[in-house]
């Protein structure tokens, strides 16, 4: 177990690619997926994510969308099902992680979906949402660079994110952290807590 904890933030797996289908509810949308090894959550939409598509308010029509940290790609599928109009970019390290959510969002004809790492992405892109179930066990120093890579990204007047901890594992010292370093121009808060996580809301001014 161990081990698969370690391999879904490496961008190469080492354990085997053992494909598995799934039916899955996203926010209230049916979708047939594939999953494997390696991957975060490779056999269930994991409790914080779905605390975190539960109570995520919703979508603008249309815009710019981040999924951080997209695993196989439950929140990406989200995103791009609730708002078809949007360009919805999904980013990880994890190769197997990017290759099913590319996959996932073509088996459920989601074609404004793309998965790829950070470095696809234009660095002058800014996005009018960013959910995130951002992970936590890459260590807090790790956490903190990918969280401040892009959250300030979000468009400046309105660009709005939405991240998903847990209570027990830091969210609330986190809450503070991220007000402290984004500074007066954002403002940082709880936005919904619920089955021991805290979803956090961060909105540009």
């Amino acid at each position: 177990m161990a081990e698969q904890n370690e391999q879904y933030f490496s961008a190469q797996p080492t354990s085997k690619d053992v494909r598995k289908r799934h039916e899955f509810t996203v926010r209230g949308y049916e979708v047939e997926v594939e999953t494997s090894n390696g991957i975060f959550s490779g056999d269930r939409v994991d409790l914080g994510t779905q605390v975190l598509l539960r109570h995520a308010p919703q979508l603008p029509a249309a815009g710019e969308f981040l999924d951080l940290g997209c695993g196989w790609g439950p929140i990406a599928l989200a995103m791009g099902i609730e708002s078809p109009e949007a360009d919805v970019t999904a980013v990880d390290v994890n190769e197997r992680a990017i290759e099913l959510t590319n996959r996932n969002a073509e088996l459920n004809n989601v074609k404004n979906v793309h998965a790829g790492t950070a470095a696809d992405v234009p660095a002058d892109r800014q996005f009018d949402v960013i959910w995130s179930n951002p992970p936590i066990r890459i260590g807090k120093d790790a956490l903190h660079d990918l969280l401040m890579a892009w959250l300030p990204r979000l468009r400046p007047e309105g660009g709005v994110a939405y991240l998903v901890v847990q209570k027990n594992l830091g969210s609330d010292s986190l809450i503070k952290w991220l007000a402290a370093q984004l500074g007066d121009e954002y403002a940082v808060g709880k936005y919904a807590s619920s089955k021991g996580y805290r979803v956090i809301e961060v909105e540009r001014a």
